[in-house]
Formats: structure tokens, C-alpha cells, sequence
């Protein structure tokens, strides 16, 4: 394993936080069912509680120890992940309440990205959080170098994977039928909610 990554994991087991790259921006990880690095990851990011993180896992069958969606839910989540979207589905009691901003409901990453999923499988079975490495309200990170200070000095470890696409995900909730951001792959998301409906 490359080194950045073995020193992310190790970082990840400590309860400390993470810069990695994904498909679209470069995100903020740390232990997703450990709430003081949950803490670390709002604080780093400058974001109010109320505003809840997303978690990444390496595939759907992980994404389900900690959620509990619906059978359409899971077939959306199947047809499109590993992949630059984000799938709001029920959680389990698991996640602590610090995640999802005490809501009964969690965003779920699969990146489609080769060391994201490496990272994820090197900390397996413990996901981590997605969401993206900036301050809140300053614009998404696509280079390490752009990263602000604040977050350059608070992680344990940058995965360095190049300039990434810059797209940010598209937030989707499969069961009520509703987009919430769009983003990368948004025409086909709606297309597939459409069908589903029988428009």
C-alpha cells in the first residue's frame, strides 16, 4: 500500500481526520461512529451541527450494516454506486447522532475512485465521513495545495491523487423521490427517479 494511504488508515484508527481524494473533490475523513471525530471533522470545517455529514463506505453491502434503505432504495443505490452521487437512506442506531445532525436519515458515498476505495478497505468495517475538505462556505478543493491551513495542519495525513474533476456530487433521496443537489450524473439520476414513477 502507498505510504500516504497506510499513515491515512492508521490516522482514521486513531480518531484523527483525513484529506482523500475522490472523484469529484478532495474529501474530509475520520472515523464515522466515533463522535469526538465527527466533532474534529465540524470543527476543521468550520460547519454548524445542524448541517449533517455524509458517510463513505467501500460498497452498497457495507453502506448496509449502518442504513437501512428500502428495496427501491437499495436498486437505486446498486444502479448507481460506486459513483459521484449521494444516496439519503434510513440509519441504523449505530451512527452517532453528531453525523446526521440527530435526523433519522444519512447520506451515503461509494466514491468511484481507486484510492478512496483503498483507504475505505484499509479501515474496513468502519466508514468514515464524506464530505468535502473546505471550510464552509469557501469553494470545494480539487488540488492539495488548495486546501486552507486550517485544515492543511489540522488532518494527520493528505492522500495526494492529483487534480480531481471538480463536479460536486449529486444528493439524491432514491425513497422520496427528490434531488436536493445536483450534481455529476444528475440527468440520469432523474431519468431513473422518472421511470420509477412512471413518467
Amino acid at each position: 500500500m502507498r505510504e500516504d494511504l497506510s499513515n491515512a488508515a492508521e490516522a482514521i484508527r486513531r480518531g484523527e481526520a483525513v484529506v482523500y481524494p475522490t472523484e469529484t473533490v478532495y474529501g474530509l475523513g475520520a472515523d464515522a461512529l466515533s463522535a469526538s471525530a465527527v466533532e474534529r471533522v465540524f470543527d476543521l470545517k468550520g460547519r454548524e451541527r445542524d448541517n449533517p455529514l455524509s458517510l463513505a463506505v467501500p460498497d452498497v453491502d457495507a453502506a448496509l450494516e449502518y442504513t437501512q434503505p428500502t428495496p427501491r432504495e437499495e436498486r437505486f443505490m446498486r444502479e448507481f454506486l460506486p459513483g459521484p452521487v449521494t444516496v439519503v437512506v434510513e440509519r441504523r442506531e449505530a451512527l452517532p447522532d453528531v453525523l446526521t445532525g440527530g435526523r433519522e436519515r444519512v447520506g451515503v458515498r461509494v466514491p468511484d475512485h481507486e484510492l478512496a476505495l483503498a483507504l475505505l478497505r484499509a479501515v474496513e468495517p468502519t466508514p468514515i465521513t464524506a464530505t468535502s475538505a473546505n471550510r464552509s462556505g469557501a469553494g470545494s478543493v480539487t488540488r492539495p495545495a488548495d486546501l486552507d491551513e486550517r485544515i492543511r495542519e489540522g488532518v494527520a495525513a493528505i492522500v495526494d491523487g492529483g487534480e480531481t474533476p471538480g463536479t460536486e456530487s449529486t444528493v439524491v433521496d432514491p425513497g422520496e423521490g427528490v434531488v436536493h443537489r445536483r450534481g455529476a450524473m444528475a440527468d440520469e439520476i432523474e431519468a431513473w427517479l422518472a421511470g420509477e414513477r412512471g413518467d
